[in-house]
Formats: structure tokens, sequence, C-alpha cells
């Protein structure tokens, strides 16, 4: 069995440059302070914590420090497991870079078999190299939204994602449907492309 280790160094990628740094530029510009404050309470009122011990409750953590509280992907498997007991076997204490972005994929995995939509959440990436934040506020929020329509008793994050409401129609009511002309539809009585003239026309000098 090979044990691959990534140091530190490794973990972190070099200052993008170029169209790359560019989309890394606009995509933390985006970034919304409020929006992971908002996420920041919920998850400290489900597991009645503080994310960062002594940190100001009303005031934002910030992109840097939101994302060094969640990191290790310890944080994210207990959010999961109290949403939805034994969602996660075992979540990793270890430091070591491998072990904390295999919980944020047990995360990951779990939150999609609880419901939420895979392009809602975020990649391991986006949290464990900070490469978009952004994307890891908005994954956590659709968690939210999932935990209200799953019917979680706890507290709420963001407006209740709405239920499908499919509509069946007999046979007798789609072809009655067939029948009608709207009235967008308009009519075409008379008409002709007499004197209709699109682009310019060509002209023929003797």
């Amino acid at each position: 069995m090979i044990f691959i280790f990534i140091s530190d160094a490794m973990a972190h990628r070099p200052h993008a440059f170029g169209l790359t740094g560019e989309v890394q530029r606009k995509i933390k510009g985006k970034y919304s302070e409020e929006l992971e404050q908002g996420a920041r309470t919920w998850i400290e009122a489900v597991l009645e914590i503080e994310l960062v011990p002594g940190a100001d409750p009303n005031t934002p953590l910030g992109e840097r420090a939101f994302q060094e509280s969640l990191k290790n992907g310890v944080v994210l498997c207990n959010l999961m497991n109290t949403i939805k007991p034994g969602s996660i076997k075992k979540i990793n204490q270890s430091n070591m870079a491998f072990k904390m972005m295999e919980n944020i994929e047990n995360f990951l995995r779990a939150a999609e078999n609880y419901g939420c939509k895979k392009i809602d959440i975020f990649q391991v990436v986006d949290l464990y190299e900070r490469q978009n934040m952004t994307q890891v506020v908005n994954g956590i929020y659709a968690l939210g939204r999932v935990t209200q329509k799953n019917g979680f008793m706890g507290p709420s994050l963001g407006p209740k994602e709405a239920d499908s409401n499919p509509r069946n129609f007999d046979e007798d009511v789609l072809k009655a449907g067939q029948t009608v002309i709207g009235l967008q539809a308009g009519s075409n009585r008379g008409a002709s492309q007499s004197g209709m003239n699109f682009g310019k026309t060509r002209s023929i000098l003797d």
C-alpha cells in the first residue's frame, strides 16, 4: 500500500496569472460577506458552537477566516450528521491534507444524497484551496433550502425550495387543446410575399 503525503506547500497553489488569474479575481469579486454571515450563523445555530471562538457573532469573519474554519471538513461533517444522523460514518480528525479533503468529499457526497443538486454545491478545491468561496457559501445555502424541504426541525437558512407541481391531463383535454389557435398565433389569411424586400437589392447597370 502506498501512502501519498501532501505538504502544506503542495496544498497551496501559487498565484495565478493571465486568464486564470483574471477568472479567480472575478470569482473573489462576487464574494458576499453578508451571505457568509448568514451561512456562518446558521451553522453555529445548528451545531450550537462558535466557528471561531471569541469572534464577534455580529461581524462577518471574512473570506479567509471563514475558509479556515471549514477547511478540515470536520464542521461540515458534523453539520450533515446533525441534519441527518448517520450520513457520514467516519470523520477524520487528522490534520493531514488528504484526510481533510476526504472529510470535505464525504460531506459533499452526503449532501448530494440528501437532495442537493450537484450544480448547487461546490468542489473540494473550492474550499480546501480557497479557489471559490462564493460557491462554498452558495452550497451551504443550497443545503439549508433542502433541509426545510426534507422536514428538518432545526434552524432554517434561506427560502424553502419549491416542490415540483406536475400537471397531468387526460387524453380528451390534450386533444381539445390541439384544436385551439392562440391569439398570439395571428392569421395568415391574404398574406403574400409581394412587395417584401430583405436586405439590399442588386442593381445591374449598363
